[in-house]
């Protein structure tokens, strides 16, 4: 007999939005733990509000705006690299809240807007359309064939910046590269757990996996592994205890990383 969670065509949706999502988060997540870039891609995800407002207001799907706003943050965050290296931190916080202001302002000039922004924020993957599921699949694809063609490239500048540019590689258009990954890979979070959250899942999975493994492939492929655990537990529990799914996985991620720190304490690893 067919369980009662298996029967909805939401639910099923959800699970395969939980997959695919997996998928991006596991590679795109252990470059940015490795190389250490949390802060930028929270930058990026709150810079996307910018573009969901504007989107609401001229009437197009808010989705290609997060899109937008988001590519232009990994531009602007790229070059700010180069020409401001010492206040980096400081301009990513500027336009980490100058966009969720933008987004504030946008839709409060909507007239008429009474939409529920609740699912921007803080995600509601148990309303994720079949049509969404395709450009999640694109997406994946596209990181998945990208990441084959420049694996050792990425695994360079990752690592070891300098080493790179010693042997010749074009490190900022790679580290730029790196962040439209990001920036695509952050707005179909939003759909997942919301532009608040994104920086979790994007972390904890890749954070849990660094602990075990060292070689960057293999903590791909567990990131990924261990995200679906995460994402698809978390569905079942918000499901049956009637909570939000984007909080509910997020908080099972955080009790999965201490248990996982805890773990390795006592065994001394």
């Amino acid at each position: 007999m067919i369980p009662e969670i298996f029967q909805y065509d939401f639910m099923i949706n959800a699970i395969v939005a939980s997959i695919l999502a997996s998928i991006a988060f596991g590679i795109v997540g252990s470059y940015v733990v490795v190389k250490r870039i949390i802060f930028i891609s929270g930058g990026i995800s709150h810079t996307a509000y910018g573009g969901i407002g504007l989107g609401i207001l001229l009437g197009f799907d808010p989705m290609l705006g997060a899109i937008a706003f988001s590519l232009i943050a990994a531009f602007i965050i790229s070059k700010l690299r180069n020409n401001a290296a010492k206040n980096e931190d400081v301009l990513i916080g500027i336009m980490w809240a100058f966009g969720m202001a933008l987004g504030i302002l946008f839709t409060s000039m909507t007239p008429g807007y009474t939409q529920n922004l609740s699912s921007y924020l803080f995600g509601n993957i148990l309303t994720v359309p079949r049509e969404e599921l395709y450009m999640m699949l694109l997406l994946d694809i596209g990181i998945v064939t990208i990441t084959m063609i420049y694996f050792k490239e990425f695994q360079a500048i990752t690592f070891d910046e300098e080493y790179a540019r010693v042997i010749g590689l074009p490190v900022d258009n790679l580290y730029l590269l790196l962040l439209i990954i990001i920036a695509l890979t952050t707005v179909v979070l939003i759909k997942l757990v919301g532009i608040i959250l994104v920086v979790a899942l994007l972390s904890i999975p890749a954070s849990i996996s660094q602990r075990y493994i060292t070689n960057l492939r293999n903590m791909m492929l567990l990131s990924i592994g261990v995200g679906m655990v995460l994402t698809i537990t978390g569905l079942f529990i918000a499901y049956y205890f009637n909570l939000a799914a984007g909080a509910a996985t997020i908080i099972l991620s955080v009790f999965a990383f201490l248990l996982s720190n805890l773990y390795l304490k006592l065994t001394n690893k």
